[in-house]
């Protein structure tokens, strides 16, 4: 199979590429890959909105690039930093006009929300499924374009570059290229090879690495774990924003039900275990303060009391006004007899979002020819050491423009290459047992938990390298002999990423936003990019 444009993931990054390339380039063809359903990602979950500058009377440019830097605590680009914020208002105008709806009030004006580290009120919303109406409005764009195709339950195995033609590629090899990618059809059951001329990554984030996540299952840092495979660049790994509330369920694993931090913009208050607010011993900006605090804080009051969660007061914001703006969280707490009006509800920490990922400039590329990233799998710069609430869907839209603009001044000088061998499954054979993959998948979640959560030490940090290095080695085995399937496919994905958290998280000798290292309390006077 060959098409012109190859995107991996369907999120509001894969889509609105999807969209610019198939509108500008009609008689060439699109192809998106997704290795579950097409709505079925992290951009589908985000609730809080998406923060842009687009009430010039109470806001600024100047005031969402000063926000965005203190969150991401002096290691944001402030070039990459300030375009973003910029041409953020017409990327927001595009998906507007490509159907997305925000909430408006009676005047017809944009309702504006809230959130930790924001000066002033620029989040706009679809109630709290902002993530699930963007996913809605892209998908239907896409399905009137008769140039895109979506292919389903494809699982990219790995990028294709000079490797897979014999060559010796490592890290220092100048000009790595990819050609495109091997695919693992779980409806045929077959590996296919799609050759593309431009191939875009965006496969979202990495959450499952971690034993409680407000992701969804197919978060597994496939395209991160790839490219670190193709020797392309990755950085800043280290740095993973835990979501200060996500809803305490005893005994739940995996995906989380997330409390948006919107609420807090509304009013809520964190509380400890004997009723008291906490945050103001911990920061001026209290329920408001960045994410990086606020999880630390609520990690801290956890472990003073041996409590597993704290509680969310919602009862200031008032029972009304919180089921018009929360409608989902009201009728989920509802479901676990939390009354909202007299009950407050019950939350911890939950590893959300990857700040780092496949190293790109300002225009998406990567350190791989032909090869662009975007959405939170892609370290842009945007970020630093921590994201600023909602700012994650605008990088998005932001970068799926920019790799788009500068892939269509490329993509005419790009031909197939036409001598890429067909993938070699000899004398591997079906696994024995599958509790082979599922255990090693729980060991590695758990030492991810224990020993790389939202504070580490040096001791922690060896044991969960030696960990993983035992894991990765019996997964390799298991890859090289058995028939591939998704569990062990996304196994072995894993495992690459936690290694480079891990890896990244030792190399940083300071404690700066996300990572905090009890050995280095301290941020360094070096400012810099840990690149792996």
């Amino acid at each position: 199979m060959q098409t012109d444009f190859l995107v991996i993931g369907s999120g509001i990054a894969g889509l609105s590429f999807a969209l610019k390339a198939a509108e500008r380039f009609p008689e060439k063809q699109v192809l998106i890959l997704t290795k579950a359903s097409a709505d079925e990602t992290n951009t589908k979950y985000a609730q809080g909105g998406i923060a842009v500058v687009n009430d010039p009377e109470n806001d600024s440019f100047e005031k969402h690039i000063e926000d965005t830097l203190i969150a991401g605590d002096g290691l944001c680009n402030p070039q990459v930093v300030e375009f973003v914020v910029k041409e953020g208002p017409e990327r927001v105008k595009e998906i507007i006009e490509w159907g997305a709806r925000f909430d408006k009030d009676e005047e017809g004006d944009y309702k504006r929300g809230r959130e930790g580290g924001h000066s002033e009120f620029r989040i706009l919303h679809h109630k709290d499924a902002t993530g699930m109406e963007i996913e809605r409005a892209l998908l239907q764009a896409v399905s009137r374009k008769k140039n895109i195709t979506i292919l389903k339950h494809c699982f990219v195995i790995d990028l294709i570059t000079q490797h897979h033609l014999g060559y010796l590629v490592t890290k220092s090899t100048p000009d790595i290229e990819c050609y495109g990618v091997y695919v693992l059809n779980l409806e045929s059951q077959k590996i296919e090879k799609i050759l593309s001329r431009i191939t875009l990554l965006a496969t979202g984030g990495s959450g499952q690495v971690y034993r409680t996540t407000t992701n969804p299952a197919i978060a597994t840092g496939d395209g991160i774990a790839m490219v670190y495979r193709a020797k392309g660049r990755v950085e800043n790994m280290e740095f993973i924003q835990f979501h200060p509330t996500a809803l305490y369920e005893p005994g739940v694993r995996g995906q989380a039900f997330l409390i948006t931090e919107a609420v807090r913009g509304e009013g809520a208050v964190l509380r400890n275990k004997s009723g008291e607010a906490f945050m103001a011993k911990y920061d001026e900006r209290r329920d408001l303060a960045p994410r990086d605090i606020v999880a630390r804080a609520i990690d801290n009051e956890m472990k003073k009391t041996g409590a597993e969660f704290v509680w969310l007061d919602c009862r200031p914001v008032g029972e009304e006004r919180f089921k018009d703006h929360f409608p989902n969280i009201y009728a989920r707490c509802r479901t676990l007899g939390i009354d909202v009006a007299k009950d407050m509800i019950p939350v911890s920490p939950a590893a959300h979002y990857c700040c780092g990922g496949v190293k790109t400039d300002e225009w998406g590329r990567t350190s791989i020819r032909h090869l662009y990233a975007c959405g939170e799998c892609a370290s842009t710069g945007l970020h630093g050491a921590n994201r600023l609430a909602s700012n994650s869907l605008l990088e998005a839209l932001v970068f799926a423009h920019r790799c788009f603009v500068h892939a269509s001044q490329t993509i005419e000088n790009i031909t197939f290459r036409t001598d890429i061998p067909d993938w070699n499954a000899e004398g591997t054979s079906e696994p024995k047992e599958m509790i082979l993959i599922t255990q090693s998948l729980k060991e590695l979640q758990q030492l991810m938990s224990d020993y790389v959560g939202i504070v580490r030490n040096n001791i922690r940090l060896q044991r969960a390298m030696r960990r993983l290095d035992l894991l990765w080695e019996e997964t390799e085995q298991l890859y090289e002999s058995a028939t591939l399937s998704p569990q062990l496919l996304e196994l072995r994905n894993m495992i690459t990423v936690g290694y480079l958290i891990v890896k990244g998280a030792i190399f940083r000798k300071e404690s700066r936003g996300l990572h905090y290292n009890t050995d280095y309390p301290y941020k360094s006077h070096i400012v810099q990019n840990i690149v792996l």
